[in-house]
C-alpha cells in the first residue's frame, strides 16, 4: 500500500515510512493527558503495594516472574503492579509453577490470524512496515533508539509530596517498633535466664547459707639427711620427696581418711545438724558416696611441685571443729609417711638378724671343734706340749752325741777299759731309746689320726676357722646395730610450716564472689544456648 502525502507529518527532516512523529518533548507527560493519568494511577498503585509490607524476597520473586512473562518493570513494586494488572498473583506458588512450565509452550505456539477490524488494522500495520523497509532511503537518518534496559533492576522512583513522607515515616516507625520489641524480648530472656537465677543465688548466699569456718595449714614431707654422695642429684630438693607428697595428698582426699575421721571425730554427725541449710547438710541415712562428695567439697589439699609444699583447707561449722579436723588429718598424714618406709626397715632388720644368727652359730661350731681336739690330746695347749717334747728330744740327742764321742775316744785306746766302754754303750742305748720314745709320743706311729702332729694341724685349722667366724660374727653384729639404729631413726617425716589456727569469723559463704561467679556461669550458659539456637534456625531457614 502506498502512503499519501497527507498521511506523513510535516517535519524539518524526512522520516522513514512507519516511524512515529517526534513532537520535541520526548516521553514527558503533561497534566490532563492520558499518559499523565496512567502514571498517576501507577504511582498510586505502587504506594498501596508499599503499604502491604512485602519482604525483599517476595519482591525479588515478583521481578523474576515479571521478566519470565516478558515484562520490563522499572522497580520491584512496578513488577507486582504489572503482574496484578494481567491477573497474575505473584505470590501464589501454584500459579508461579504453572506459568513457569507453560512458558515454553506458549512461546512455541503460532499467533492466531487476525479477524475483524483488529485483524485488518494489524494487517495494514504490517504492510506499511514492509513497504517502509523496502523503500528505505539510502541516507541513514537519526533513528529513535529504545534505551530501556532489558532484564535489569528498574530505576529508583523518588517519592515526593505527602505520600512519600508518609511512607518513610511508616517505615521508620516499623523499624523502631521492631527494635523495641526485640530489645524487650532480649531483656525478658536475660531476666528469666540470667538475672533472676543470679538474684536467687545472691539471696541464698546472703540469708540462707550456713556460715562455714575454714582452717588452713601448710606442711612438707622431708627426708632425713644421708651421707654425702648417696643422695643422688635430686637429694635435698623438692623432687626427692615429690612421690611421698603426692601419696600424702591422695591419702588425705581418700575414702580411708574420711572413714577414720568419721569414726574418731564424728564427721557425719557434725554435718547432720538440722540447723544447717539443705545444700550443706548431710542426711542421717546418706550413702558413703554422698558423704565422700561432701568431704571432698569441705577438705581441699593442694600440692606445689616447685616448692614441695602441701596446702590443706578444712571447713567445718565451728572454728574448733575445723581445727580438730585439720590436726587429725595432719596426724594421719604423719602416720602414712612413717608407713612408707616401714617395710623397708623391717626387711633390713630381718636380714641383719638372720646374718648375725648364722655367723654366731658357725662361730660356736668352730669353737666346739677346737675344744674337741684339745680334749682328744688331753692338753690345754698342744703347741706348748709339742715345744716341750722337742726341747727334751734335742737335749737327749745332744747327750747321745756326747756319749757317742766318748765311746769313740775310749775305743781309740789300744787297750780300752771294758767297764767304761760297756757303761758308755749302755748310756748310748738308753738315750737312743728315750729319744725314740719321745718321738713316738709326738707322732704316735701307727695311729696317724691321733698323733700329736695331726691333732695339732687340725687344731690350728679349727682355730683359724674360729677366728674367721668370730670376725664375721663381729661384722654381723655391727650391721645389726646399724640396722637397728636406722630402723629406730625416722627417715621421712612431716614438717608443719603453718599450724592450723581456727578463724574467728566465717570464711564462707563469700556473697559477692559467689554471686559474681553465678552471674558469669548463667551468662555463659545463656550465650551458648543462644548461639546454638541461632545457628540451628539459620540452617533450617536456608
Amino acid at each position: 500500500m502506498d502512503a499519501t502525502p497527507g498521511d506523513v507529518p510535516k517535519q524539518d527532516a524526512p522520516l522513514t515510512l512507519g516511524q512515529p512523529a517526534e513532537d520535541g518533548f520526548g516521553d514527558r507527560a503533561f497534566p490532563g493527558s492520558s499518559k499523565a493519568d496512567t502514571e498517576a494511577e501507577a504511582t498510586t498503585a505502587i504506594a498501596e503495594i508499599r503499604r502491604e509490607g512485602l519482604t525483599g524476597r517476595q519482591l525479588r520473586m515478583a521481578r523474576r516472574l515479571a521478566q519470565k512473562q516478558g515484562l520490563s518493570p522499572r522497580s520491584d513494586f512496578a513488577a507486582v503492579r504489572l503482574l496484578r494488572e494481567q491477573g497474575i498473583d505473584p505470590f501464589d506458588r501454584a500459579n508461579m509453577i504453572e506459568l513457569v512450565h507453560n512458558k515454553e509452550g506458549e512461546t512455541a505456539d503460532s499467533t492466531p490470524s487476525p479477524s475483524g477490524d483488529a485483524g485488518k488494522g494489524a494487517a495494514v500495520a504490517a504492510a506499511v512496515k514492509k513497504v517502509s523497509q523496502q523503500h528505505k532511503p539510502a541516507t541513514n537518518l537519526p533513528q529513535t533508539v529504545d534505551q530501556t534496559p532489558k532484564n535489569l533492576p528498574g530505576e529508583h522512583i523518588p517519592q515526593s509530596g505527602a505520600l512519600g513522607l508518609h511512607e518513610v515515616e511508616r517505615i521508620q516507625r516499623d523499624i523502631a517498633r521492631r527494635r523495641r520489641r526485640n530489645l524487650m524480648f532480649l531483656v525478658a530472656r536475660l531476666g528469666a535466664f540470667v538475672i533472676i537465677p543470679t538474684l536467687i543465688c545472691m539471696i541464698y548466699f546472703a540469708y540462707f547459707a550456713t556460715d562455714v569456718y575454714a582452717t588452713e595449714s601448710e606442711f612438707i614431707v622431708q627426708q632425713a639427711e644421708v651421707a654425702a654422695g648417696t643422695g643422688g642429684l635430686l637429694g635435698g630438693t623438692a623432687m626427692a620427696t615429690s612421690q611421698d607428697s603426692i601419696l600424702v595428698q591422695d591419702y588425705l582426699t581418700s575414702r580411708g581418711a574420711l572413714q577414720r575421721l568419721d569414726e574418731e571425730f564424728g564427721y557425719r554427725e557434725h554435718f547432720s545438724d538440722p540447723s544447717i541449710d539443705a545444700l550443706q547438710r548431710i542426711a542421717p541415712d546418706a550413702s558413703n558416696e554422698d558423704l565422700y562428695k561432701h568431704y571432698t567439697n569441705h577438705v581441699t589439699v593442694g600440692y606445689d611441685p616447685s616448692e614441695g609444699v602441701l596446702r590443706m583447707e578444712v571447713s567445718a561449722l565451728t572454728p574448733e571443729m575445723s581445727r580438730v579436723f585439720s590436726e587429725a588429718l595432719i596426724a594421719y598424714a604423719e602416720e602414712r609417711v612413717d608407713q612408707i618406709t616401714e617395710r623397708k626397715r623391717a626387711d633390713q632388720m630381718r636380714g641383719a638378724n638372720e646374718s648375725f644368727q648364722d655367723a654366731e652359730e658357725k662361730m660356736m661350731s668352730a669353737q666346739t671343734t677346737v675344744l674337741g681336739l684339745l680334749e682328744q690330746l688331753g692338753v690345754r695347749d698342744p703347741e706348748s706340749e709339742s715345744a716341750g717334747l722337742m726341747t727334751q728330744i734335742n737335749q737327749f740327742e745332744v747327750q747321745l752325741t756326747e756319749k757317742r764321742l766318748q765311746l769313740s775316744q775310749l775305743l781309740d785306746n789300744e787297750r780300752p777299759n771294758e767297764a767304761r766302754v760297756a757303761g758308755v754303750e749302755g748310756d748310748i742305748e738308753r738315750l737312743t731309746a728315750l729319744v725314740a720314745d719321745l718321738r713316738s709320743q709326738m707322732t704316735n706311729e701307727g695311729q696317724s689320726d691321733t698323733s700329736l702332729a695331726s691333732v695339732t694341724a687340725r687344731l690350728r685349722m679349727a682355730e683359724v676357722d674360729l677366728e674367721t667366724r668370730t670376725m664375721m660374727m663381729q661384722e654381723s653384729l655391727q650391721l645389726l646395730e646399724a640396722a637397728r639404729i636406722e630402723a629406730n631413726r625416722q627417715v621421712r617425716f612431716l614438717s608443719v610450716g603453718v599450724s592450723p589456727v581456727p578463724p574467728d569469723e566465717p570464711t564462707y559463704p563469700k556473697v559477692f564472689e559467689n554471686t559474681l561467679i553465678a552471674f558469669f556461669i548463667f551468662g555463659a550458659i545463656y550465650l551458648l544456648v543462644s548461639i546454638t539456637v541461632a545457628i540451628l534456625r539459620e540452617q533450617v531457614s536456608s
